[in-house]
């Protein structure tokens, strides 16, 4: 199964926001980026605490990507617990951290094209499920993702986007 593991390089390139950085708490951005959630062909939510604030804002993700833990700590169990809705298929799956696995990729891919809600329960880390989530997501749709301490950032998933994505993961280092 084939890996694709992040390159230094890349690495400062992805802490600069992909879309538009909603600064502040989770509820607030929700609410500053509502009519593009609500317009958006499907939502994606890559991460504990974006889908957790979704789900409180009443906007539930097409798709969840979660590791169940917010920066490498685990939930509480109220998040937990929230994030267990019985609208959502779960699926579980190995990503170690700073890669991205075919299985994730994979499981992105195939959630995206669905019609049902999907939650993606990654053992390991899902920060870098953004890339493959913007690049799978229909045109017209929206990615969410948290940007530590500072807030959320909504990506659009454009042709133009989706192409730079497309570059920057063919600049991964493949692992067979």
């Amino acid at each position: 199964m084939r890996t694709l593991l992040l390159p230094e390089d890349l690495r400062l390139l992805l802490k600069s926001p992909l879309g538009r950085l909603c600064k502040g708490n989770g509820t607030e951005c929700v609410e500053a980026m509502r009519d593009e959630l609500q317009g958006a062909k499907k939502v994606a939510a890559i991460g504990d605490m974006t889908a957790f604030y979704l789900l409180k804002s009443s906007i539930m993700p097409d798709l969840a990507v979660v590791d169940n833990k917010t920066k490498r700590a685990q939930l509480p169990d109220h998040i937990l617990q929230s994030l267990e809705h019985n609208s959502y298929k779960r699926v579980e799956v190995k990503n170690p951290p700073a890669t991205l696995t075919e299985e994730l990729i994979d499981q992105i891919k195939d959630s995206l094209a669905g019609e049902e809600r999907v939650k993606i329960v990654v053992e390991g880390e899902e920060d870098l499920a953004t890339l493959p989530a913007i690049l799978y997501a229909p045109p017209g749709s929206v990615v969410i993702y948290g940007q530590p301490d500072e807030g959320s950032v909504l990506v659009k998933a454009t042709p133009e986007m989706k192409m730079y994505i497309d570059e920057l993961m063919k600049k991964m280092i493949v692992e067979e």
